[in-house]
């Protein structure tokens, strides 16, 4: 054992081996070990409470002295606060503002239970609204002469027929439509045609130039798609060529004509292209390139293609139609539709299609279509026969109460499926956040949103995960939303016209809806207009002014909430600005020893457009 030892080696115990143990710890000494470590756990704290080292650095810390990095910079800027979406922004603010409730529920009583819901009394304690049947005033005086111009208009187009009527016996299957064409229509529910497709769709498939009028919501869509269609499955397909050209005013309503087209061709081999501003302009041109059968497009962003888009004319063009034109034309885009008819095949079909007939498009009818057939089934005025009119007066020293008029509408009583149309952007952006933060499913649609939030707030609307949508005149033309109940308007539109387009959104297709309209001083006068054409009684609501008060105390206490809302937005819309420039200024320094891209061309210079604009007639 001990020459183990000696190399180095540890033996076991032996049996005869005494072994020494250590004499136990006395307690003073366990008392002194626990206040050690207690002294050690108090200074761990000190020294983690202490200040922070005013030595330390960060290894990515930016060096004033040296060349400006966009990198860094833009590295940083993404390190800012994520910039959150409105309904984010109100959504928390209602979170504080329920903490903020049930507080002072806590301190003014304990006996009262905490309630979610901030309204203060239920929808029964509330009182109803009045309404009130207005009655036409018979007016004393010299009776017209039938045909006389103050009554009707001279008209400046040469009409070779006049169609003001229509077989209601007529189906679809009369008409010797295909039957692809039938199974398409079978996929969409469409068993009847309505009276603007049983008077267009029989001349239309004649090759015949048509000038229809008729009440929004009537089916003009597939009045003339239906048609196309027809004539289009029997082209020839040794070559491809684009054929039809479909110009509406808006985006919105580009894009669902192109979808009314493609599921009504679902069956067929006709190709539908959409060519309209907001989506990517390089798959356009892609799609464009393959010359589609037909093209559903707005004027500006064709133009575009025909200017800069290679292989691309409208030279093969044999039917041309013009929908909503009356809006295009209101639009300012008189020029622009000049220049793509100059384009057009002169030997071609060319259908015009309008809610309203106003001058400026009497005057395109005549320098764009032949010996047309004119279509008028209803007036050109006329609303609905479905639709149920209401009116508010605002008495005008009560202005500042819309808000609170609109607020307890759409609140306790149209609380879905419901159109608010409001004059501005600046003000349906602001009735988002009031309406949002009264705890109201609201969505906004007006031309400050890129393309994907309009078609992502119609979408929800349409899929009802939006119960108001608030919206500019950008939605009141063309588009058919399934199922909208009520339509309120928070001021009066500027024309009778326009105020047709804004309510016929509901009561659509043989349907039955509602309109409430608030009227201030200044727009009595249109009101006796609406009340003079209007073919069933209209009717006057009268909001209880308790109410009223009711819903202006809690804006006014939503003020501060609202004003932090609108700096958040400001501040991310800097932010964003700012990251776009930086982005811009390195794109630039990337390209300085490149090519730069070439600029795309326009038909007319910026000045001509400004003119154009100031005068607002058809050349």
């Amino acid at each position: 054992m001990a020459d183990l030892r000696k190399l180095g080696f540890i033996g076991t115990i032996g049996d005869d081996e005494e072994i020494s143990v250590e004499p136990e710890s006395s307690e003073s000494e366990n008392d002194e070990i626990q206040t050690a470590k207690k002294q050690k756990k108090k200074k761990k704290a000190k020294t983690n409470d202490s200040e922070f080292n005013t030595k330390f650095s960060f290894t990515d810390q930016y060096d004033p002295s040296a060349n400006f990095d966009f990198d860094f910079a833009l590295r940083h800027a993404r390190r800012k606060q994520h910039a959150t979406t409105l309904d984010e922004k109100i959504a928390k603010a209602r979170k504080q503002q329920k903490k903020g409730e049930k507080l002072e529920e806590i301190m003014d009583s304990d006996e009262e239970d905490i309630e979610e819901e901030e309204d203060e009394s239920s929808d029964e304690e509330m009182r109803t609204d009045t309404i009130k049947t207005k009655e036409k005033k018979k007016k004393k005086g010299k009776k017209k002469r039938p045909g006389s111009d103050s009554e009707e208009e001279k008209e400046k187009v040469e009409f070779s027929e006049t169609v003001d009527s229509y077989d209601e016996k007529l189906t679809f299957q009369d008409m010797n439509i295909s039957r692809p064409l039938m199974k398409g229509l079978g996929q969409m529910n469409f068993s009847k045609p309505t009276p603007i497709q049983a008077a267009t769709i029989p001349i239309a498939l004649l090759g015949r130039d048509v000038c229809a009028c008729a009440v929004t919501g009537s089916g003009k869509t597939v009045a003339f798609m239906l048609p196309i269609l027809e004539r289009l499955l029997y082209r020839t397909q040794q070559e491809a060529a684009t054929r039809v050209l479909v110009l509406v005013p808006t985006r919105e309503l580009a894009v669902q004509v192109h979808t009314v087209a493609r599921q009504l061709a679902q069956f067929t081999n006709i190709e539908t292209v959409l060519s309209a501003g907001g989506l990517d302009i390089k798959a356009q041109e892609a799609a464009l390139r393959m010359n589609p059968d037909v093209v559903i497009a707005t004027p500006g962003r064709l133009i575009d293609h025909l200017h800069n888009s290679p292989n691309f004319s409208l030279r093969n063009i044999e039917i041309l139609v013009l929908d909503e034109a009356d809006r295009m034309l209101d639009e300012h885009f008189a020029e622009q539709m000049n220049e793509i008819i100059r384009q057009c095949a002169r030997s071609r079909q060319t259908m015009l299609f309008s809610a309203t007939m106003t001058e400026a498009v009497q005057d395109l009818a005549s320098v764009s279509l032949k010996q047309p057939v004119k279509i008028f089934v209803n007036q050109n005025t006329d609303v609905a026969l479905g639709l149920r009119q209401e009116f508010i007066r605002i008495r005008p020293n009560r202005e500042g109460d819309r808000e609170a008029i609109i607020a307890s509408l759409v609140s306790r009583t149209f609380r879905d499926h419901c159109i608010v149309f409001i004059q501005t952007k600046k003000q349906a952006h602001r009735m988002h956040i009031v309406l949002g933060l009264l705890g109201v499913n609201v969505g906004e649609l007006h031309g400050n949103l890129s393309q994907a939030q309009r078609l992502e707030t119609l979408k929800r609307f349409k899929e009802s995960d939006v119960d108001v949508l608030l919206a500019t005149d950008l939605a009141a033309r063309g588009l058919d939303i399934e199922g909208v109940k009520t339509v309120i308007n928070f001021t009066m539109p500027n024309t009778i016209k326009h105020y047709v387009h804004r309510v016929g959104r509901t009561a659509r297709a043989g349907r039955k809806g509602r309109s409430v309209t608030l009227v201030g001083e200044q727009e009595r006068k249109l009101l006796k207009e609406v009340v003079k054409k209007a073919r069933t009684p209209l009717k006057t609501r009268i909001v209880p002014q308790e109410v009223i008060s009711k819903y202006r105390d809690k804006i006014k206490k939503l003020e501060k909430d609202i004003i932090e809302i609108e700096q958040l937005e400001k501040e991310e819309s800097f932010m964003r600005a700012t990251e776009n420039q930086m982005n811009k200024a390195k794109n630039l320094l990337e390209k300085k020893n490149g090519i730069d891209d070439q600029k795309r061309s326009w038909f007319q210079t910026h000045k001509e457009r400004m003119q154009e604009k100031g005068k607002n007639v058809l050349l």
